[in-house]
């Protein structure tokens, strides 16, 4: 990939237009062999050498590309992220671009209408676990630096980050990056983990909530016991947890963390997300109310949000009349830019402990922390992806919106490098069912999206000359 002779001079829209849209055969099938790693970065469901394969995949890739200095970095929590450094013209900016290979698990494979780690294509989408969140997006800016070279080259510096651990929040990554601290350091940072509000409608990610994830194990018994003989006077443990877990919301759903008070009164000030639409997106059951208070916006980009992810108990299979000496379950608490997630672990852990009945034990494991992030939307960087996305969408100006889920290293990027400007782009749109069974991603999504990254490095490197 060769730097172009005539830097000046970026791509004629419309021809890289054609480029892209001839390079998304290639991208399909690279994106099939990507999904096909079972990359689910937790050995006690999936063999670490699925990650190492799909991390070996990435870097490759890059080589092929011409990439120097890749890299397959050991990070402090046993897994690996792929570097790599592509240089630019003389003078270019450094743009530091983001994915992760690391895929959520496909939970009941059963309920998948085709195989999870299957790239399949129906109803014009592309189904397979990791299409969207974030294997796409590892294709997504390749096609896009593959454009550009078609074009005379890239314009910036390039350096690409492909992390390993993101879906499991264990914090490799992060801490590797702080203790090299020169290794990601650039200009502008293009995130390539969030996605559109809808499909079609082009859209920049400012805000990012923060997470907590913990394990918290009950108990009450030194085993269990027969509950026609001692049920109606021995705590059970798995009733204790049903009682906790209660306490955790209000009567209308609405997260109930004590010391949290004030963020669960929160307003969005920004982009609104009609009920209706949401219903839609979130496939809702007619006749099943909405949780929590305020606008849905609110509720999803301004306010705390607590999730049951899994409880450890006997199946109804299977079960027998006993009364259970523990039970265990794994909380999620997401919360708002502004909300310290250390803080948050705090006041959820004490709030679970509080809630115990009868005396209860109860032991709460940290798993894994996020802090919130909020961008700056008025730098030049955000000026240059707008101008970006108005012409890989035509008639549509680029909107701005929050997103629910967390990505921690944003905010370890900001701190490393508070002059650099971060967006955040991507493939996780709503019909896309990111972390569900059936996940999938538009083609027509992944096509725009390329086209705007590759405008977007003209763009910037045009304005930084300029500036």
């Amino acid at each position: 990939m060769e730097a172009s002779p005539n830097p000046q001079a970026g791509p004629v829209p419309a021809e890289l237009a054609a480029t892209v849209a001839a390079l998304q055969p290639r991208a399909r099938t690279e994106l099939a062999e990507l999904v096909a790693f079972r990359s689910v970065a937790d050995e006690a469901q999936f063999p670490r050498s699925e990650c190492e394969a799909a991390a070996n995949w990435v870097a490759d890739a890059l080589r092929a590309e011409g990439f120097q200095d890749v890299a397959l970095l050991d990070t402090p929590d046993g897994t690996q992220s792929v570097y790599g450094y592509l240089p630019g013209p003389d003078g270019a900016p450094t743009v530091l671009l983001y994915a992760h290979y690391d895929v959520q698990p496909p939970l009941d494979e059963a309920a998948w209408i085709s195989p999870p780690f299957e790239l399949t294509e129906r109803d014009g989408r592309w189904y397979g676990r990791g299409a969207a969140d974030c294997k796409g997006g590892v294709i997504l800016h390749l096609t896009a630096l593959r454009a550009l070279k078609e074009h005379g080259g890239v314009p910036v510096n390039v350096k690409i980050i492909v992390e390993g651990s993101e879906e499991q929040g264990t914090g490799g990554l992060e801490r590797y990056a702080t203790a090299h601290p020169e290794l990601l350091a650039a200009d502008s940072i293009v995130i390539g983990d969030a996605g559109n509000f809808r499909v079609g409608l082009p859209t920049a990610t400012a805000t990012l909530r923060g997470m907590t994830l913990v394990r918290v194990q009950v108990d009450t018994l030194e085993g269990n016991l027969h509950s026609g003989q001692f049920g109606g006077a021995a705590p059970d443990a798995l009733a204790a947890l049903i009682r906790i877990l209660d306490s955790l919301r209000a009567e209308d759903g609405s997260t109930t963390v004590a010391g949290l008070e004030a963020e669960a009164a929160a307003t969005w000030e920004g982009m609104q997300y009609p009920e209706e639409d949401f219903r839609k997106d979130a496939k809702v059951l007619d006749g099943v109310e909405l949780t929590g208070s305020g606008t849905v916006a609110d509720r999803l980009w301004a306010r705390p949000a607590v999730t049951v992810l899994g409880i450890d108990c006997p199946p109804v299979v299977g079960a027998t009349p006993s009364v259970h000496a523990g039970a265990r379950a794994l909380i999620s608490l997401r919360v708002p830019p502004g909300t310290d997630a250390v803080t948050a672990t705090k006041l959820l852990t004490e709030h679970l402990k509080a809630a115990a009945p009868w005396g209860a034990r109860v032991a709460v494991e940290q798993v894994g922390q996020g802090q919130a992030f909020r961008a700056d939307t008025g730098s030049p960087a955000y000026t240059a992806m707008a101008d970006a996305m108005r012409v890989a969408y035509p008639g549509q100006e680029m909107q701005i919106s929050g997103m629910g889920g967390s990505i921690p290293l944003c905010n370890t990027l900001t701190a490393l490098y508070p002059e650099a400007e971060i967006l955040l782009i991507g493939l996780s749109e709503p019909e896309a069912q990111i972390h569900a069974v059936n996940e999938s991603v538009s083609p027509e999504e992944l096509e725009r999206l390329s086209l705007a990254e590759a405008l977007f490095l003209g763009n910037y490197a045009a304005g930084k000359r300029e500036r």
